[in-house]
């Protein structure tokens, strides 16, 4: 391990990202590739920033998450020291802007470094993109206030956020939540439990969904309003962490409010308008599930290398072997086929345009390529990948949540036919 490699990289990508505005060279750069684009000619490089950038996210990975991966995935700790050295290399909040103090990077950055750090450890990468998802909305429609409130805790201090939605009777049907939220005077009562949030036992903050429009009747664009609440609020309790299948070192819990009173002023956007607000944080953030989904299929892939040139039956290595080469190629092509789409996905929503149709094909056939390239991993390594002791096996299990959560397989596909028939 080389932390003064890593401090050095970061520091050369950091450097970059402050000597001028970012969202200036953000726009400059998008706007040269739309020309580009507008000329007849495709841009795939990265820029010089974005480049270093993913240097630092894949030194941290490889050298710092992987040697301490199986020992989280066995021992289930939130993974404190990672989420800290992450936080100081700015691999953390990237996208809050520069008015804050943070350094206002695009979502396709964020994909860059969200692809690395799963290829270390997805569940390290939930607990570090969970920050993203819980502060998006306050980046659409919060406050000047709030953002600067919230979002500058985040920057100044390796905090965790969490985003509380889910609740026992209401996961892919969000119109259903029950939590509660009663105006009297200046203030809101909440009352309600939220189910299988992440960082919910780590977050010093909750971004909190309920529903202010009793009427049964009323729409779900006027019903809901979205609150951020503090984690020592008092009437705020967490419950036990979540023994989950996979992605064991993620904090998982359930999250009550008992007569929480909450002031006006936490209200993000406005009273009604929650459901809508959460919606759409959604199109800036499942792109960089989809690159999580990525990078577990790419460390499927490369394990899946190096274990077939080093293992031997009938005489040759096994790769030689037509089955398991073919297996290999059939990884390949769909990580380099969900790599693109995720950077489709996340360059337009960069660009300001609607990627709700792109965001759920990416992380839709994301989610299904690591699925299947962590399955295939394990039948390359035969009988050893079905055992502890090798790498691919927690691969598979990890692998499966990014069919569920942000929107489930099934769910992604419901939006896709819609947005489709939109087009009719």
């Amino acid at each position: 391990m080389r932390p003064n490699s890593l401090r050095l990289v970061a520091g050369t990508f950091q450097r970059s990202c402050t000597s001028l505005s970012v969202q200036k060279r953000l726009s400059s750069n998008l706007s040269a590739n739309a020309e580009e684009n507008a000329l007849g000619g495709l841009a795939f490089d990265l820029s010089e920033e974005q480049m270093a950038m993913r240097d630092a996210a894949k030194k941290y990975a490889r050298e710092m998450v992987v040697p301490k991966a199986a020992h989280y995935d066995q021992t289930m700790e939130y993974p404190f020291d990672l989420f800290k050295e992450a936080w100081k290399l700015g691999l953390v909040n990237m996208h809050v802007p520069p008015a804050y103090g943070g350094m206002g990077m695009g979502v396709l950055d964020e994909c860059l470094v969200a692809e690395e750090v799963a290829f270390g450890c997805s569940g390290v990468g939930t607990a570090i993109l969970a920050n993203s998802l819980a502060s998006m909305p306050l980046l659409v429609a919060g406050s000047d206030s709030l953002k600067k409130e919230y979002l500058g805790r985040l920057v100044e201090e390796p905090l965790q956020a969490a985003y509380c939605v889910t609740e026992p009777g209401a996961g892919s049907d969000v119109s259903g939540i029950k939590t509660r939220a009663e105006r009297k005077g200046n203030e809101y009562v909440l009352n309600g439990s939220k189910m299988w949030i992440t960082n919910g036992g780590v977050a010093n903050w909750y971004f909190v969904l309920t529903r202010s429009n009793p009427d049964p009747k009323c729409p779900a664009s006027k019903a809901f309003t979205a609150f951020v609440v503090d984690r020592d609020t008092p009437g705020v309790s967490v419950g036990k962490k979540e023994i989950n299948m996979g992605q064991r070192c993620s904090d998982t819990r359930g999250v009550s409010f008992e007569d929480v009173v909450v002031p006006e002023s936490q209200v993000i956007g406005e009273e009604g308008k929650g459901f809508l607000l959460a919606m759409s944080a959604f199109d800036r953030t499942r792109p960089a599930v989809g690159a999580g989904a990525v990078g577990l299929a790419q460390r499927a892939l490369e394990e899946s290398i190096k274990y077939a040139t080093e293992r031997k039956t009938m005489g040759t290595h096994i790769i030689n072997h037509q089955a398991v080469a073919n297996l290999i190629a059939d990884m390949a092509v769909g990580v380099e086929t969900a790599r693109l789409i995720v950077l489709k996905s996340a360059f337009d929503v960069d660009l300001g345009r609607r990627n709700t149709y792109y965001a759920s094909i990416a992380k839709c056939y994301a989610a299904d390529v690591a699925n299947k390239a962590a399955t295939d991993a394990v039948q390359v390594f035969g009988g050893n990948g079905f055992n502890t002791e090798y790498p691919v096996e927690k691969l598979m299990r990890d692998a499966k949540i990014y069919q569920i959560y942000e929107g489930t397989a099934q769910i992604q596909r419901l939006i896709i036919t819609r947005e489709l028939l939109k087009r009719l």
